[in-house]
């Protein structure tokens, strides 16, 4: 099988242009329907992206806006040095402003902020040199996390298995390979995989737009189900395990992923089914000891009101209120194991974590 660098473009990459540096993605919002990349070429351009869902998933966030850093360097009208330092501090500042609950975001702009300080006698070409080398560093670093955390889930999964996941963690919402679809990318080389569940993901439908469409372009078999369907396929014994992503993980091991996880994992539990997370170490939140702690993100009520929040036709009616978080945090007794680059993690999860720190 070919593996997805050859088949689906680059999520998230630094670009040189004849107008300076662009943070090159791919418009999620238009998938399954169209691939098409964008250059951005503006803080604001970034910001947008981030916030509307061009360029999602926590470690994809957090390359972009590495990228956004370094292009803003480079693209940079300031006279000095220091004026580039304000510049960027401000940069800084409106792109960890973006969405608050993925902590691969904050990961990525304090590496970005320890260069710009370990740089204070550069030029504007010096700091705008390396701080380029340090998002394509991040990015490149990103990749290889993912294909470990592949390599370590993979022996997991047992030949023949049925696996679901929920939302999208794969290539799009990382640097190219995913997290939990690198546990099932992984495993399929091998052989292991009979077929993926893929629950659509109310209400922005992640799942049946963008995991299945990695999925068939991998040529690995899936099946999408609406959310309100896993359940039923787990009752009937046609889950082997499930595996998923996370946006930020705490210290005890709770994990905060895509809205509909927790109930996912409930069902598992209910049902005898291994409920795996992947995810970098990148993604643990030291600073956090529970999942009470991290915040989590609500968005417009359009996205529920409106099917995957593009339809011209209303699914709900006028004067109805809404409720739309974008995720929820399963504790960590549901959780069966924390699949890392660094290797698995098992209950106790702050001393296994630990380790990995």
């Amino acid at each position: 099988m070919q593996t997805v660098q050859s088949r689906i473009p680059p999520t998230v990459a630094l670009v040189d242009t004849p107008g300076g540096p662009a943070v090159r993605i791919i418009d999620q919002t238009l998938l399954p329907g169209e691939l098409r990349m964008l250059d951005l070429t503006t803080i604001p351009d970034v910001c947008e992206a981030i916030v509307s869902l061009r360029v999602r998933g926590a470690p994809a966030i957090g390359c972009a806006a590495a990228a956004g850093v370094a292009m803003g360097a480079g693209r940079s009208g300031a006279v000095d040095v220091i004026g580039v330092r304000e510049e960027l501090a401000v940069v800084i500042e409106q792109l960890a402003a973006t969405r608050p609950t993925a902590v691969n975001l904050f990961w990525a702009l304090k590496r970005m902020g320890k260069t710009i300080q370990g740089a204070a006698t550069d030029t504007c070409g010096m700091l705008a040199d390396r701080l380029a080398a340090e998002a394509r560093a991040i990015i490149e670093d990103d990749l290889q996390r993912c294909t470990a955390i592949g390599r370590h889930g993979r022996e997991l999964i047992v030949p023949g298995s049925r696996v679901l996941t929920h939302c999208n963690a794969g290539a799009l919402a990382t640097a190219g390979y995913g997290t939990a679809l690198g546990v099932i990318r992984a495993a399929a080389e091998v052989g292991h995989i009979e077929m993926v569940w893929v629950d659509e993901t109310r209400p922005l439908l992640q799942g049946a737009r963008l995991t299945a469409w990695e999925l068939v372009s991998e040529g690995i078999p899936c099946t999408v189900i609406t959310d309100n369907m896993a359940a039923s396929v787990m009752g009937r014994g046609e889950v082997d395990a499930v595996v998923v992503g996370a946006d930020r993980i705490t210290r005890n091991g709770d994990v905060a992923n895509k809205i509909g996880t927790y109930g996912v994992a409930v069902l598992a539990q209910h049902h005898g089914i291994p409920f795996y997370v992947a995810a970098p170490i990148s993604t643990v939140d030291y600073e956090l000891a529970e999942g009470s702690q991290i915040p989590i993100e609500e968005r417009r009520p359009d996205e529920v009101t409106h099917v995957a929040g593009h339809s011209d036709h209303a699914v709900v009616p006028d004067g109805a209120g809404v409720y739309n978080p974008a995720f929820d945090v399963t504790p960590n007794e549901l959780v069966t194991a924390i699949i890392t680059e660094q290797g698995i993690a098992r209950a106790p999860y702050e001393s296994a974590l630990e380790q990995f720190s």
